[in-house]
Order: structure tokens, then C-alpha cells, then sequence
């Protein structure tokens, strides 16, 4: 095949420098576009005139956005912790050559096989108060069951918690089930010498050694909350009122539904910051790990 590329003429550094030209106009010629929109007071037409940071102080004084923002550090706090240790506890018990292990693996990746749309609907009918879970147990007798968290402002969030660490924990298990398996055996026979308790064993000598494996997983758990749109649009749409409101569904709002192009901007800025304020620890971590 080499050999047959090479006699067409094929040059590899030319379909390499289309690549770095695709990506550099569409990529970051788009955050550059979206930085310049945010300096401007653009609205359904872009306007090229800059105002400064108005946009951005108007955004911090919009309640909507300083509620979203709460939102998502309540939602990614309990979405994170969640699905990190259900997801090593999957891990751990796989770990252990339980019987069918196979048949449970599938049954918890099954979720990352569907979308975040049909997960949010799934989920949505479930816990509706007149056709879900509560409905369904009431009718079986049990008629002070109440579980109503869907239409409860205050609650609302943790059914969207409850959602995605289904939906993500699968994805958690066989990264970190992947790490574990390629701990050295010999390290688990010292281990077994010294009869140190499995529990132990795993909070202080194997986890510890797996803490790229689990940076990983939280920078992706991160992406995932800070992106959060999908399920939300699903699941709540935002409600009750804005209970369920996100940065990312704010924005999206500000930009087709609103209109307000420079407002939208500056939102996606904002994320875009927060992400690099975010991954920053984990490059430095690495950094200095490979100096």
C-alpha cells in the first residue's frame, strides 16, 4: 500500500497541512469570532463595533446566568463524586473475577450506548409523579409514596445527578477496570504476604499508583458538566422555572432564542475559561510528572 502512494505521488505533509488549515479556520477561527462577538453588542446581525467588556458585566449581574452557575457546581459536584465511586466500586468488583463478569459489564456500559436524549426522556417518564415510579407504587398500595423531585425546584437538579451518573458510571468502571488489570501480579502476592486487608490494599498501594487513570476519568467527567446540555433539554428543559438551568443551555438560549448574539458570546467565553481554568492543574500535574 506504502509502495502503491508512493508511486501516485502521495505527500503525506500535504494532507497533513490541510488538516492544520481545517482545524485552525474552523476551530480557532471560531473561538477568535466568538471572542470579537463578545466585545460587540451584536444581536440577530453581528456587529463589528467593540464596546468592551459591557457584555461581560452584563452577564454577571443577569440572574439567570448567576443561577446556572450554581447549578452546575451543584450538579458537577454530586455527578463527579457519584459516578467516581460508583464507577470504582464497579471497577473493584469486576476486578475480583466475579462470576458472569462479562454479562455485568454489558449491562453498565449499556447506558453509554444510548444517547443522552433518549437517557433524559428514560429518565423523564420515570420519575414524572403521574405516570413514573410514584405512580407505579401507589397503585401497588402504597398511596403516601411520594417521590416528586421532577416538579420540586429544589430538587430537580439531583434527578438530573441521578441520570447521569447511570449514564457515565460504565464509562468510569472500564477505564479504571482497565488500569487495574495491568497492575503487576507480583505486587498483589506481596500484598497477600504481608495480609494486608483487600480494602486497604486498594485505598492505599493500587489506587495511588492509578492517579493518571483517575485524572482522566475526572477531566472527562469535568467536560461533561461543563458541555451539559443534551440531557437537560430532555430531562427537565431547564425547570422548573430555571431549578435546571446550565451555563451551556444558557447560552444556546442567548444565541437562537433570544437573539442576543453578544450575550451568547460572552457566555461561551466564559465556559471556554472555565474549562482551561479547570484542565490547568492536570497539564501542570503532568508536566511536571515527565520532567
Amino acid at each position: 500500500m506504502t509502495t502503491w502512494l508512493k508511486r501516485q505521488g502521495f505527500k503525506p505533509n500535504i494532507t497533513v497541512a490541510i488538516f492544520f488549515a481545517v482545524v485552525a479556520v474552523f476551530f480557532y477561527g471560531s473561538i477568535l469570532w466568538t471572542s470579537y462577538m463578545s466585545l460587540t453588542r451584536s444581536t440577530l446581525i453581528p456587529k463589528y463595533e467593540v464596546v468592551g467588556l459591557v457584555q461581560y458585566v452584563d452577564l454577571f449581574t443577569n440572574q439567570r446566568w448567576l443561577v446556572s452557575c450554581l447549578n452546575m457546581v451543584i450538579f458537577g459536584v454530586f455527578y463527579m463524586v457519584g459516578t467516581l465511586a460508583f464507577g470504582i466500586l464497579l471497577a473493584v468488583l469486576a476486578d475480583r473475577r466475579i462470576k458472569a463478569e462479562s454479562f455485568f459489564r454489558t449491562i453498565f456500559l449499556y447506558p453509554l450506548a444510548v444517547s443522552l436524549i433518549i437517557t433524559g426522556l428514560s429518565w423523564r417518564w420515570l420519575l414524572d409523579p403521574t405516570s413514573g415510579l410514584q405512580a407505579l407504587v401507589r397503585g401497588m398500595g402504597w398511596e403516601s409514596f411520594t417521590f416528586d423531585w421532577l416538579t420540586r425546584p429544589d430538587r430537580a437538579i439531583y434527578t438530573l445527578v441521578i441520570a447521569s451518573i447511570w449514564h457515565s458510571a460504565g464509562l468510569v468502571m472500564v477505564i479504571v477496570l482497565a488500569g487495574l488489570r495491568g497492575i503487576d501480579s507480583d505486587l498483589w502476592k506481596a500484598i497477600r504476604m504481608e495480609g494486608i486487608p483487600l480494602w486497604r490494599a486498594y485505598l492505599q498501594v493500587i489506587f495511588p499508583g492509578m492517579r493518571p487513570v483517575i485524572a482522566s476519568c475526572v477531566v472527562l467527567l469535568m467536560s461533561e458538566v461543563i458541555r451539559g446540555y443534551d440531557l437537560i433539554i430532555a430531562m427537565t428543559k431547564g425547570g422548573p422555572g430555571i431549578a435546571t438551568e446550565m451555563p451551556a443551555k444558557f447560552a444556546v438560549d442567548f444565541y437562537f432564542t433570544r437573539v442576543n448574539l453578544g450575550l451568547a458570546s460572552a457566555a461561551s467565553m466564559m465556559m471556554l475559561l472555565l474549562s482551561l481554568l479547570l484542565l490547568t492543574p492536570y497539564f501542570y500535574s503532568e508536566f511536571r510528572r515527565r520532567i
